[in-house]
């Protein structure tokens, strides 16, 4: 789904496993020694050495056969990539994917169905990729202790007279037409729906006095990941490949030199295009807020266009360079006419809930015992790489404390 603000379009998973439906299964765990920037109030120690080795195999986190990505013909445009980044000196690594490789290999000898090379990606992957579907939500189910609704949308969280809290719930049909509305309470309420949709609800309920004693960090520091895209324009002695698998398997890591990480992406079209695709993550340091408009009702979002300078001047620092090193040009065509940098979007928001802020250390809402928030919301806009595992990482973390003590 991409949800438009004014001055940026965020695409978010809408349905049960939510970005993990969507994504392209990167699953990559920060240099350690950019962690402090990510979650300085959280012990580095601690997540390097349990919780993201936890959340890597619950997530199912596996790399792909380098032997077999040299040779097969739906990597040909990483390979591509590859050469291009090391020619201009810049690092090219290998980063893990959540996708079944064993089933990939059985796409491309045609004896399986065809999932990452029929460019399946964006609108769901219906075979290979382990989307949280398969990992934690099918563990949770298997203990018999869980219900999962469908089509369910939360409108409002208030302190019940008895205790604890009435969660207030419409059920839509796919149209998104309210069929139901049902009322639960509950001693503790976890909100996980993620960065835009915590962030806006939180906003809501304090603003018109469901909560009114939450922080008033409540909407505040919320980030895109330095998100910025852009395509380059390749010689015909570099073609990219007709067959594109959709799920990437490696990035441009000059994060250290330049505050770019850049994902070799896929652009599967289905015709030989000459074109490389980079989507790129940036250590833009521009931060947005949530806000309640009462005049029209709804949550707005004061992010800015221009903000993403920032971004594409990091990127230009891997890119200019591989220009100048190959003698190619940037696409023009992508992103509109005569347009350079995808620089419009995110598919990684982060924060406006953020950790020992608006909430504690681990992610209990001040205020209001019970409540607590459990996703992308407590990071405060940025990761340095794609956000999955340490999203999935901070939850073992934070669960683990509250289960301890809450219980």
């Amino acid at each position: 789904d991409a949800e438009e603000f004014p001055g940026i379009i965020v695409y978010q998973g809408r349905g049960v496993g939510g970005g993990s439906l969507v994504n392209g299964g990167m699953a990559v765990t920060p240099r350690r020694e950019n962690f402090g920037a990510i979650l300085p109030s959280v012990n580095v120690d601690e997540m390097y050495n349990v919780y993201y080795p936890r959340a890597n195999a619950g997530l199912g986190v596996t790399n792909i056969d380098q032997r077999w990505w040299e040779t097969v013909d739906c990597y040909q445009y990483a390979r591509v990539g590859r050469k291009q980044a090391q020619r201009s000196g810049f690092p090219f690594v290998f980063v893990p994917n959540v996708y079944d490789w064993d089933y990939m290999k059985q796409e491309a000898a045609g004896t399986a169905p065809k999932s990452a090379l029929d460019g399946e990606i964006l609108y769901g992957n219906n075979y290979g990729k382990k989307s949280l579907a398969k990992t934690y939500i099918a563990a949770a189910k298997a203990t018999g202790r869980v219900t999962i609704s469908a089509q369910h949308r939360v409108t409002s969280v208030t302190p019940a007279s008895g205790g604890g809290y009435t969660v207030a719930i419409e059920e839509i049909d796919t149209g998104g037409n309210v069929v139901a509305t049902k009322a639960v309470t509950a001693t503790r309420v976890f909100f996980a729906a993620g960065s835009v949709g915590t962030s806006k609800l939180l906003v809501r309920l304090k603003a018109t006095g469901a909560l009114p004693n939450l922080s008033g960090e409540v909407g505040k520091t919320w980030g895109d990941n330095g998100n910025v895209m852009c395509g380059r324009a390749n010689h015909l002695w570099d073609p990219t490949g007709k067959v594109q698998a959709s799920i990437p398997t490696a990035g441009i890591d000059n994060w250290a030199a330049g505050g770019a990480f850049a994902e070799v992406a896929p652009l599967p079209t289905g015709i030989e295009t000459y074109a490389s695709f980079y989507l790129s993550i940036t250590k833009n340091p521009n931060r947005a807020q949530f806000t309640w408009n009462a005049a029209t009702g709804k949550v707005d979002l004061d992010w800015q266009t221009a903000w993403k300078q920032p971004s594409i001047d990091m990127a230009k620092s891997i890119f200019d360079k591989i220009n100048a090193t190959e003698g190619t040009i940037y696409r023009t065509d992508l992103f509109g006419s005569y347009k350079i940098w995808g620089d419009h979007l995110t598919y990684h928001p982060l924060g406006g809930v953020v950790l020992n802020k608006a909430t504690d250390n681990y992610g209990r809402l001040h205020g209001y015992p019970g409540l607590y928030v459990m996703d992308g919301s407590l990071i405060p806009g940025n990761t340095s790489v794609n956000p999955f595992v340490t999203i999935t990482a901070l939850a073992e973390r934070n669960i683990d404390k509250i289960i301890a003590t809450d219980l």
